[in-house]
Order: C-alpha cells, then sequence, then structure tokens
C-alpha cells in the first residue's frame, strides 16, 4: 500500500464552483451511498483476524459438502420407502445423540483445545460419510444403515458442534462479534445455497456414492486448513470434564430469562414451522430431484440475501424482540407457503421464512457471545446445540406424522399458525426475554 501524503503537505486547490440543484443532488447521493454502506455485511473480522479467516473458509467448505449429504440422505430414505415418515423418522433419529452428546461436547469445549476438538472431529465425520458411500454402491443398499449414520454423525456433531461455536469470542474481538455472527450466517448460507443444487445435481447425473464422495473430500479440505490455525488452549480458570461442570452450565442457563428465551421460541418454531420433511413427497410430485434442491436451496437464498444486507444489525439493542418478531415472521412465512398456488410462489415463502430465521439467528448468536463467560461458553454452546438441533428433528417428525394423518397442506400451514401462537405465549411468560436490551 503507498505511503499516505500528510494532511499539512497536500495541495489544495480551490473547490469548483456548483449550482444549487448539484450540490444538492451529490448530497442525496452521498446519503444514499451511506445507506447502503450500511446495509453491507462488516467484513472486519475476516479482514481483521487470520484465525477466522481460516475457520471461515475451512468451515465453508465442509459445510457445503454436509448439506450435499443433508439432502441425499432423506432422498435416499424415500426412495427405499416412499414414505415421508419414515424421512421424519431418520431425522428424529438425530436427537437422541445430540442430547446425550452436546452435553459432553460443551464440557471438552471447556477444557480442551478447540481448534484441536474440531479438527479431530472433522477426521471422525469424514469416515462416517465414507460408509455411506459402500451403502450407496451396493447392490442392495440398506436403510438401517442410513438410520446408523445419521446417529453417529448426529453424536460426533455434538461433539464438535460446542468446540467450533466457542472458537469464535476467542479469535474475534467483542465489538466485531455481531458481524462474525452474521459472516458465519453467510457462510452457512451459500453452503446451503451452493450444496442442494449440487446434490440433485448429483444424484440426477452421477448417482449417489459419487454424491457422498464428494462431501468426504470436503471434510478432508477442511482438516487441511483447521491445521493451519493456531491452538485456543482452555482459558485458565475453566473446569475439568465432570458432571459437576455440566450441571453449573445447566444451572447458568437456566438462571437467565434471556438465554431460555432465546431457546425456547426457536424450539418452538422449528418444532412448529419446520416442512422439510415433506420435500421429498412435494417434490415427486413437481418434477423430482431438481425441484427437491430447489425447495431446499430457497430458505437459503432468503437467508443469503438477509445475510448481505445485515449491516443495520449492528445498531439494534433490543436483541430479545428482534428474536421473537423474526420467529414469529418465519411461521407466517410458512403458513403463505402451505397455501402457495405454484412453485415459484411456494420458493418465495420459503426465502421469506429463510430471511427471518437469518435474522433470529444472528441475534441469539450475538446474545451468546456477548454475555456468557469464557469459561462457560463450550458448556452454554451445548445447550444451544440443543436448543437448534432438537427442534428441528422434532418438527420433521411432527411434520411427517401430520403429514400423514391429515395431509401435506394441513400439516404445514397448522405447524406456521402454531408457531405463531408459541411465540406470542413465550414473549409473555418469559419477560426479561422479550426487555433484553443489548448493552453497547
Amino acid at each position: 500500500m503507498p505511503e499516505e501524503i500528510p494532511p499539512h503537505t497536500r495541495a489544495t486547490p480551490d473547490p469548483p464552483i456548483e449550482s444549487p440543484q448539484a450540490s444538492s443532488a451529490g448530497a442525496q447521493g452521498s446519503e444514499l451511498r451511506r445507506h447502503l454502506r450500511s446495509l453491507a455485511v462488516d467484513v472486519a473480522p475476516l479482514r481483521e483476524s487470520r484465525e477466522f479467516r481460516l475457520l471461515f473458509i475451512g468451515q465453508g467448505v465442509s459445510f457445503a459438502g454436509s448439506m450435499i449429504t443433508y439432502v441425499a440422505i432423506p432422498f435416499q430414505a424415500y426412495q427405499l420407502t416412499r414414505s415421508s415418515l419414515v424421512v421424519g423418522l431418520v431425522s428424529l433419529a438425530e436427537l437422541v445423540p445430540i442430547l446425550l452428546m452436546s452435553f459432553v461436547g460443551g464440557a471438552l469445549a471447556d477444557a480442551v483445545d478447540r481448534r484441536r476438538m474440531v479438527r479431530i472431529t472433522q477426521i471422525s465425520a469424514c469416515g462416517i460419510v465414507a460408509i455411506l458411500i459402500v451403502n450407496a454402491a451396493s447392490p442392495h443398499p440398506q436403510l438401517w444403515v442410513l438410520f446408523l449414520v445419521v446417529v453417529a454423525a448426529a453424536g460426533v456433531d455434538a461433539l464438535e458442534r460446542p468446540s467450533l461455536d466457542a472458537l469464535v469470542p476467542r479469535i474475534v474481538p467483542r465489538e466485531q462479534l455481531t458481524a462474525a455472527a452474521a459472516l458465519e450466517s453467510l457462510r452457512g448460507n451459500l453452503g446451503q445455497v451452493v450444496g442442494p443444487p449440487i446434490a440433485g445435481i448429483l444424484i440426477a447425473t452421477v448417482g449417489l456414492p459419487v454424491t457422498y464422495g464428494v462431501d468426504v473430500a470436503t471434510f478432508l479440505v477442511a482438516t487441511v486448513v483447521l491445521t493451519l490455525m493456531r491452538a485456543v488452549p482452555p482459558a485458565p480458570d475453566a473446569e475439568g470434564v465432570n458432571l459437576r461442570a455440566a450441571l453449573a452450565g445447566l444451572r447458568y442457563a437456566a438462571g437467565r430469562q434471556d438465554l431460555l428465551g432465546s431457546y425456547l421460541v426457536d424450539i418452538n418454531a422449528m418444532f412448529f414451522g419446520m416442512p422439510i420433511a415433506l420435500f421429498p413427497q412435494i417434490a415427486s410430485g413437481l418434477g423430482g430431484p431438481a425441484v427437491l434442491g430447489l425447495l431446499y436451496t430457497a430458505p437459503s437464498v432468503g437467508s443469503l440475501i438477509a445475510t448481505v444486507t445485515s449491516g443495520w444489525t449492528h445498531a439494534v439493542r433490543h436483541h430479545g424482540r428482534a428474536i421473537a418478531f423474526a420467529a414469529a415472521s418465519w411461521g407466517v412465512a410458512i403458513v403463505a407457503f402451505g397455501f402457495a398456488p405454484s412453485l415459484w410462489v411456494a420458493l418465495l415463502a420459503l426465502a421469506v421464512a429463510g430471511a427471518a430465521d437469518m435474522i433470529s439467528g444472528l441475534f441469539r448468536m450475538t446474545l451468546w457471545n456477548q454475555t456468557i463467560p469464557d469459561a462457560m461458553r463450550g458448556r452454554l454452546a451445548g445447550i444451544e446445540m440443543i436448543s437448534y438441533s432438537s427442534g428441528p428433528a422434532m418438527g420433521n417428525l411432527e411434520a411427517g406424522i401430520v403429514g400423514s394423518l391429515a395431509g401435506v397442506r394441513a400439516s404445514v400451514v397448522s405447524g406456521g399458525v402454531l408457531c405463531v401462537v408459541g411465540t406470542v405465549v413465550l414473549s409473555a411468560v418469559l419477560p426479561r426475554f422479550w426487555s433484553y436490551r443489548a448493552t453497547p
């Protein structure tokens, strides 16, 4: 970068004479540019933190691959059984290992090197996905293998996620945590936008074994990038991995209504308003795997748009209300999806739902990272994982059951309505969540 000329040595030519109209137009243009800059996502964490850059790149590649498998597994389950209920059960299989292992993962995140923990779990996940390749390539693929892999992968993810979430507050300054949350959302949204269409194309063209193989390759790339990061040892006052430490995290979360509200509002929204288990059935009547990819991608497109225009979020202080409004908006958009008269209207409704979910997640992540002590960040990240993982897992089962009994539209619409009602009730019974205001 060239050295800047000191201000006192610069030539100062006389300013040109402008007409009042030109001056006014210039001022308006400057104001418009300022507003546009205020909307753009803040990339300061990427610019200023080497460790965050590496984490962003590695997890971006890995997550895109995981989204390919995320589409391929339910597709294969529906292909083998022609049952949306089975697809919902496959999703529910994730819940038990998440509930059991997230507490262990949270305790480990506070007691060991977080970077090393993430690297080990990435290698383990790579081996688990390799089992899917063998199963898909066999003459008679087995449904029970899908359940086994989902359970194992969920357990490994529950061990990894608390360390991954707890890394960010250690490598990014506090004043940049909202920007880091937006960038993490951007990374996830890009993976969700890119992954499902690629999955649909790969499934339709080269088959499931190669599709799963792409995910294995992305895990290997992420492992290499993590190796380049510096170590992130535990805090000096960190407790060991024991039951007392895990219970201390639970007591801390239970004592804060703002945290409880952020967990319960999201669980409510995902339990009632999660229609993903119905996507394979909906797509089968609309064009097959290509349409399935569009359904999975549409919420992510909305999330991506909301993310790249998230610069305004740093000025919001009432995070509790922002989370509640976003969760209710998700429910309204899901109702619109249920009544959509065409594919394109349905995709638009899903995109709006995705934008609302991203905004909710952004403020939840900021609340967590700004207010939880580093010595407990891993354990609370484990609890957070239960909140944002159990809702979709149970919600997919709920959608599959209601869809099987009452039909797809009834399942989607009723879920969206109950999402809105539940958000209102939780905001009323948890006043400290509703009134939570972040300090500068």
